[in-house]
């Protein structure tokens, strides 16, 4: 980890996020310094992660959404976010390519990292992305999807599953390629919303 903490990024690494990402050498360069300023240490912790979420919903509760995020992304698995963990995550919550988006979203889903979806696993952040709507949209959102249970349940539907069954990755991805709405009921559907954010904080 010797580079860690330097201020200019390894060659390797750079390369290998001009071509994983959207991102130019110059954004990823400033984007570095930024993440060195937050994180001297060049770590984000799943506490400071929260905290940048919470920043985003003063109007709503995204602790629970924002610690599956992280898990998803925290791939070593060390309870920390390094720079490429960091720039991943990023480029996959604001844009990033369907594929890829649709394999982070099952990693996001698949809650025990089995390799495989539940309906109980569904129902779990379906629930944290309801937290993060606040009240009064709530209350606008079409009868068959206004609580979590009713939305997980419309998901599960489509995929013609038993309640004891399990989707697997590539059911996960077919299956929601082929159908806008699921796509629409999986996510939280405001990533125009982080990133801006995160361009205010950097400026």
């Amino acid at each position: 980890m010797g580079n860690t903490k330097s201020s200019a990024l390894s060659k390797e690494l750079l390369e290998e996020l001009k071509s994983n990402t959207k991102y130019s050498e110059s954004e990823l360069c400033t984007w570095y310094q930024s993440f060195l300023k937050e994180c001297p240490g060049g770590k984000i912790s799943k506490q400071q992660f929260e905290g940048i979420y919470a920043s985003f919903f003063p109007n709503a509760d995204p602790t629970e959404y924002a610690r599956h995020v992280f898990r998803s992304f925290d791939t070593n698995a060390d309870g920390t976010l390094d720079f490429k963990e960091y720039i991943v995550a990023l480029h996959l919550t604001s844009g990033g390519k369907t594929l890829q988006k649709l394999e982070w979203a099952f990693a996001l889903y698949d809650v025990d990292g089995n390799g495989t979806i539940s309906k109980s696993e569904i129902l779990e952040i379906v629930r944290s992305i309801f937290n993060m709507i606040p009240t009064d949209d709530q209350k606008i959102l079409p009868e068959d999807e206004n609580t979590p249970e009713k939305r997980a349940e419309k998901v599960w539907e489509f995929f013609g599953k038993k309640d004891n069954d399990k989707i697997s990755e590539g059911e996960f991805i077919q299956g929601v390629m082929n159908n806008k709405d699921i796509l629409r009921l999986i996510q939280y559907d405001e990533p125009q919303k982080i990133k801006d954010k995160l361009k205010e904080k950097k400026q």
